[in-house]
């Protein structure tokens, strides 16, 4: 009746034919988000993101470390439209071992055919795709019974009685035990199976992304004509530095915490081959293999395994030796320094008073091209290697001002250390009166 108050909860009437309030107001927001979701890609140097996706190209399950909110589910939904790759999503932490590793479905004759393992649907969707990326988040809140089942998973792609296609990759996340809820550490031989990267934000990528424009991520472009010279190098670079330190070929740490992450062992370097061939092949910096090397075998071998690939591009000593006017020096300091260590050590090693002269040009062209203070260690020990019949080369004299101003650079610095510790102590045995 007219002037009625409508009973508590009850919908406002409408005229027939127009639309809800309350509709309309949800379309205005659906349209606010849209905009909001509204984002694009630019192509960005991103070491991290290339690491990630070189891994991906190399059929390697990887596992990214991070705090929460860092932007680990977010690179891997941008990662997967990017690759035009249907993302599955897996919380391990909220599954039971047999979600991996299969339920049993008794049959008709059990006797006769066994007893099958059922797989979960999300893989029967995978199979059936034949292609995807799997994402298991939260790993480390994972149970160990539940990371067992995975073992299975993760290295063989099988799940029950299906294996996963080739056109389906694996990666991880994880965020430190520390703050993780309900967090357990990896066990070693889950860890082991993963390629690690942490997971860390970049100030202006993120500035970028909240404005509209993210990173693009692209899978690497492979040199074709290159794949047999990158395996070739690869193989070389591992099985040279294995052979002259076989103590890395497998080395479980002894912390229950690095044994959760990368570490050495016949696995792992042989995962380290596949991404080195790969990196090459790519024409990858030299920071991008860096993250990946130490991730797959732990800081310490992936750094000697660095050192020893930047040793084996180094020119022979006896060839500068040979042409010092036309020497080509790195212009890495460390790697310049290496060169002119080893061709001293060579005349060292055969003196005469050609090669004598030879590595003293070799030294002026470095000055040229270098700072001086690589030459001191050099010139000092070349000097040495000095006979008595042998005259004093013209080189000398142009080496003679650079090596005193960084002798007496380095002397005054040594001065300045020597004050600041005195300075120190003073201050310290005042504050302890």
């Amino acid at each position: 009746m007219p002037g009625a108050v409508p009973a508590p909860g009850a919908v406002p009437a409408h005229a027939p034919g127009t639309a809800r309030p309350d509709a309309s107001r949800l379309d205005v927001a659906r349209r606010l988000l849209d905009l909001l979701g509204d984002t694009a890609t630019e192509p960005r140097a991103d070491t991290q993101l290339e690491a990630l996706t070189l891994a991906v190209a190399a059929d390697l399950p990887v596992l990214l470390w991070g705090e929460p909110g860092i932007g680990k589910t977010a690179a891997l939904n941008q990662l997967a439209e990017a690759l035009d790759l249907p993302l599955t999503t897996v919380i391990a932490s909220v599954h039971e071992p047999s979600d991996f590793a299969g339920l049993p479905i008794v049959g008709d004759d059990p006797a006769q055919q066994g007893v099958p393992m059922a797989p979960p649907d999300w893989a029967v969707r995978l199979v059936r795709a034949g292609r995807g990326l799997l994402f298991l988040d939260e790993l480390s809140t994972a149970p160990p019974a539940v990371q067992a089942a995975l073992l299975r998973l993760v290295l063989e792609r099988r799940i029950g009685a299906l294996r996963l296609p080739p056109g389906v990759r694996i990666v991880a996340a994880a965020n430190p035990r520390s703050s993780a809820a309900d967090g357990w550490e990896l066990s070693p031989p889950l860890a082991n199976r993963f390629v690690h990267l942490q997971w860390v934000h970049d100030h202006e990528v993120v500035v970028r992304g909240l404005g509209g424009v993210w990173p693009v991520a692209a899978l690497p472009r492979l040199d074709a004509e290159a794949l047999p010279s990158a395996v070739a190098l690869a193989r070389r670079a591992v099985c040279g530095l294995l052979t002259a330190r076989p103590e890395l070929v497998h080395r479980l740490p002894t912390t229950e915490t690095k044994r959760g992450g990368a570490w050495p062992s016949p696995r792992s370097w042989d995962m380290t081959l596949r991404l080195v061939a790969f990196a090459t092949a790519a024409g990858s910096s030299r920071e991008v293999l860096s993250l990946l090397v130490r991730g797959t075998v732990g800081d310490g071998p992936g750094l000697e395994l660095m050192a020893s690939m930047d040793r084996m591009d180094l020119p022979d000593p006896e060839d500068l030796l040979a042409d010092p006017a036309g020497a080509v020096l790195p212009e890495r300091g460390d790697l310049r320094q290496a060169v002119l260590d080893g061709v001293v050590a060579a005349v060292r090693n055969r003196p005469d008073r050609r090669r004598w002269d030879a590595a003293w040009a070799l030294l002026a062209r470095a000055l040229e091209t270098g700072a001086p203070d690589l030459l001191v260690v050099p010139a000092t020990t070349l000097a040495s290697l000095r006979r008595e019949d042998w005259d004093v080369p013209a080189a000398i004299e142009r080496l003679a001002p650079a090596l005193a101003v960084s002798r007496r650079a380095d002397r005054a610095a040594d001065r300045v250390a020597d004050r600041v510790a005195s300075g120190a102590g003073r201050v310290a045995a005042g504050a302890g009166r």
